[in-house]
């Protein structure tokens, strides 16, 4: 196997360096590394110039145009025969292409993903929303939580697959929505019959710079996301999918009716929010944390359900369709 990383990035060289701070320190050094700069004007080249004595590293500058062009640009350029994708914004532990050379060697798989997580030097902000994307509370564990998953479907922030997954599928769709094209890849690898797995060892260090406005808007764009796909790989559909819409009516309903009626409409809505601050304090230990960490996850609920809504309302009654796939492989 030959590693090639692949990264575009927009206008983020501070991320930039802390990714190539943590990739120069890997133990397993065997691998290259594509950088595709989409269309920044504040670019990573010199920066990159500056790690070319540690790692094998090629850069590229393209008109904007979107990370999934960006992604099957420097596909179309690696010199690879296994492609690794991660976004800017991660920071990799030293052991991670160690790990999954040995995890491949031993076990190959055409196709995996990681989970990731929160560096101990993260912001009180950055480990909050760490918890809710990754919480029982809010997620279901699900996002990287079990050493096993049937199916498991990586997303782009952390994931690897095989020359002849490219080969097939040509890359990643482009889509009229973002996000949403690493799940229509991932859904699209399992039907041509590529086996998938989650590699649980290999994390990444997710490090965020947003607000709780940009993250109600990153999650709103995942709900949304998640009904239009639903539409059209309906054998992908869960009924989970419709518990943060519940969750978001219901506890508006209960706040109303405990208001309005009687306090112990209201009562669920205040266990709920116990539960959740008690298992971030016990998890990170800071009172301070916890209390964001309680925010971020009713921003997460309310901000995906009402995505999914949305695109209910939009499709349904409004006869709108906000999807579409261009590209080879895809349809």
């Amino acid at each position: 196997m030959k590693f090639s990383i692949i990264i575009p990035v927009y206008n983020r060289p501070d991320e930039m360096k802390e990714l190539l701070d943590s990739l120069s320190g890997q133990t397993f050094k065997d691998f290259e590394l594509v950088v595709v700069e989409d269309g920044s004007s504040i670019k990573s080249e010199e920066l990159c110039d500056t790690y070319r004595d540690r790692i094998h590293i090629s850069y590229f500058y393209k008109q904007n145009e979107g990370p999934s062009i960006g992604r099957n640009y420097g596909l179309a350029r690696a010199k690879g025969n296994y492609y690794l994708f991660f976004d800017s914004d991660c920071i990799l532990p030293a052991h991670y292409m160690e790990t999954i050379h040995r995890e491949l060697t031993d076990n190959f798989v055409d196709c995996y993903g990681g989970p990731d997580g929160a560096m101990d030097d993260f912001s009180d902000f950055q480990k909050a929303v760490s918890y809710a994307m990754t919480s029982f509370f809010t997620t279901g564990g699900i996002r990287g939580g079990k050493k096993q998953v049937h199916k498991f479907h990586p997303r782009s922030f952390n994931l690897g697959f095989s020359k002849a997954v490219y080969e097939d599928t040509g890359g990643f769709p482009v889509t009229t929505m973002h996000p949403g094209e690493d799940m229509v890849f991932a859904i699209e690898v399992i039907k041509r019959g590529f086996e998938t797995r989650l590699v649980h060892e290999a994390y990444v260090f997710h490090k965020r710079r947003i607000s709780f406005k940009k993250f109600y808007k990153q999650v709103f764009g995942f709900g949304k996301t998640r009904y239009i796909i639903s539409k059209h790989y309906p054998e992908t559909f869960k009924i989970f999918f419709l518990f943060p819409s519940l969750f978001a009516i219901g506890t508006i309903g209960a706040l109303v009716l405990g208001i309005a009626v009687h306090r112990i409409f209201a009562f669920p809505v205040l266990l709920y929010a116990f539960l959740v601050f008690a298992d971030a304090l016990t998890k990170t230990k800071s009172f301070a944390i916890a209390i964001k960490a309680l925010a971020a996850s009713f921003v997460q609920l309310f901000a995906y359900g009402i995505g999914f809504m949305d695109a209910v309302w939009k499709h349904k009654v409004l006869g709108k369709d906000e999807f579409g796939v261009f590209g080879k492989g895809f349809y």
